[in-house]
């Protein structure tokens, strides 16, 4: 009976070992197969769609190209839509007060910081203001800002303290930016 167990034992074992052996023989030939070079038809589709893509860009550069001008005349009618700095802060400060008077908001601590862009022959400006109302008039604050003919970007805004207590009053942080032209 010993004998036919270490027997059988001795067959596992070899049938085992005769399994790894072949999975190492075909992870091997897997191997082989993936990193053999590639048909001359597969080398020349490869290089085809690679051409199809080059021209692809090139044309789309040409385009590109092509529109300069319209671009260029598009960016210079965008900067000339822009306050002029000279006139600036106090256009700036007419259009908020217009936009808050129809949505029916106090602007509080209207604040001004600029930075000057010199190759650009623009000038940022950085806007901090405090407004309070009702919610709805402080939304309707935000899309008059957001629609008016000016650029403005509210880069910032928050829940400020209200010291009068109203109901159903909120006081919002505006931090926002707006260009001027500077020269041209």
């Amino acid at each position: 009976m010993k004998r036919d167990l270490r027997l059988q034992k001795r067959l596992i074992l070899g049938g085992v070992l005769l399994l790894v052996g072949a999975d190492i023989a075909l992870a091997a030939y897997n191997w082989k197969l993936s990193s053999s070079p590639r048909t001359p038809q597969q080398q020349f589709d490869a290089q085809a769609r690679s051409l199809k893509l080059l021209r692809a860009d090139i044309e789309q550069a040409r385009g590109i190209q092509k529109d300069m001008p319209n671009i260029q005349k598009d960016c210079e009618r965008f900067e000339h839509s822009l306050f002029p700095a000279s006139t600036g802060y106090s256009s700036v400060t007419a259009d908020i007060g217009s936009i808050a008077k129809k949505a029916g908001v106090q602007v509080e601590g209207l604040g001004f910081k600029q930075k000057e862009i010199a190759s650009r022959n623009l000038t940022e400006v950085l806007l901090d203001a405090t407004v309070s109302g009702s919610y709805q008039q402080v939304i309707e604050f935000l899309n008059g800002m957001q629609r008016s003919k000016n650029i403005y970007q509210v880069d910032d805004l928050a829940l400020a303290s209200e010291a009068s207590g109203q109901a159903g009053s909120v006081k919002v942080a505006l931090h926002m930016k707006t260009y001027f032209r500077t020269a041209g």
